[in-house]
């Protein structure tokens, strides 16, 4: 999915991405280009929560990555059971495996 990050200049010279105060502190801001279905399926979302574009993209995200994290847990969750029938003193090793072919770790 095409993305892009609007830059700027600071008074030294330097890029940095740009960032304005939120009511929770200060936050980075992205442009992001979304594909019209999706941003169609983001504005029903924004809309039945009663909230802004850009607070249903940021809900989206952290929802997306919280279910990233718990898919994650899950599987090797369930890894390690399935090897506890293998041998123990393995396990340790074979889990360190699968992290590094599925997550490239």
């Amino acid at each position: 999915m095409p993305h892009s990050v609007k830059r700027r200049k600071s008074n030294r010279g330097e890029s940095r991405a740009a960032s304005k105060g939120t009511a929770s502190g200060s936050g980075a801001r992205y442009t992001v280009g979304l594909a019209p279905n999706l941003a169609h399926q983001v504005e029903s979302y924004a809309k039945a929560n009663d909230s802004s574009m850009s607070k249903a993209i940021a809900a989206l995200v952290r929802i997306g990555l919280e279910g990233q994290e718990r898919r994650k847990r899950e599987f090797f969750k369930k890894l390690r059971s399935n090897l506890a029938s293998a041998d123990p003193s393995q396990e340790d090793e074979l889990v360190d495996e699968f992290r590094s072919l599925i997550l490239g770790h």
